[in-house]
């Protein structure tokens, strides 16, 4: 594997016995120096928006995290969790609209200890996820979900070795919230920033003036961080700058 910094389509194989119902795509992130020892990245993308889950592993310290969790989603991660023997430890959604939360109950059922995370502002609306359904008329039937911590704005996080900062990204929503990695330069960045374009601010808690604000402060990052959007595919901060128009218009 070469010393190229990015996200290449690879990673370990499965334990052969394993049996998984969709098998995510498998992401092995590398850095500068060449691969980060121990740590995998794993995708499942679906739902009624097509919505992104991130399962992000220390496979050194078997702990891994996972980052939303869209419905009809999240079970051929948590499979893969268990078949390698991982304790998933958390539940870190990026914000509180249904797609990124729906598949929360399974998440508990299937791991009862991992711990969810949510930013304060964003909580009232994941306790009550009948409202976004019936806004959109969607026939989704999704629990109340209620946060075992609140995250806060620099809030210093671990996945075994791998240090993670949640940086508060208000715009998109008022709790939206990305997730730092500063020695792998990755960015689980939610709705902020997906591939191109911006997450909608013309619904009712969004902030146009918000969303200005902290799309600039993420990409102030380095321009060669990962960019791992809540929809569409994996990208840099470098190439959204140059091809997304509303980034550029919002840097002006």
């Amino acid at each position: 594997m070469g010393a190229r910094p990015g996200i290449q389509i690879t990673g370990p194989p499965l334990p052969a016995n394993t049996s998984v119902s969709r098998q995510p795509l498998r992401l092995a992130v590398f850095t500068p120096d060449g691969y980060t020892s121990g740590m995998i990245v794993l995708t499942n993308t679906g739902g009624v928006a097509m919505t992104n889950s991130f399962l992000i592993a220390d496979e050194t310290a078997r702990q891994a995290v996972l980052f939303d969790a869209p419905d009809h989603t999240v079970a051929p991660l948590l499979e893969t969790a268990t078949a390698r023997g991982w304790e998933l430890t958390g539940l870190w959604l990026t914000h509180g609209h249904f797609d990124h939360f729906a598949d929360h109950a399974v998440v508990r059922q299937k791991f009862p200890g991992a711990r969810i995370l949510l930013h304060a502002l964003d909580q009232p609306k994941a306790r009550q996820p009948e409202a976004q359904t019936r806004l959109f008329g969607l026939p989704l039937v999704i629990p109340p979900l209620v946060a075992d911590a609140d995250l806060t704005d620099n809030q210093e996080l671990k996945i075994g070795s791998l240090a993670v900062v949640a940086l508060h990204t208000p715009g998109h929503s008022p709790g939206h919230v990305a997730y730092y990695f500063p020695q792998e330069q990755l960015l689980v960045g939610g709705d902020l920033i997906i591939g191109g374009s911006i997450g909608r601010t013309d619904l009712p808690d969004s902030d146009p003036r918000q969303m200005q604000a902290s799309v600039r402060r993420v990409m102030s990052l380095p321009g060669a961080t990962r960019l791992l959007g809540g929809h569409g595919q994996p990208t840099t901060l470098r190439q959204e700058q140059e091809h997304n128009l509303l980034v550029q218009e919002l840097l002006a």
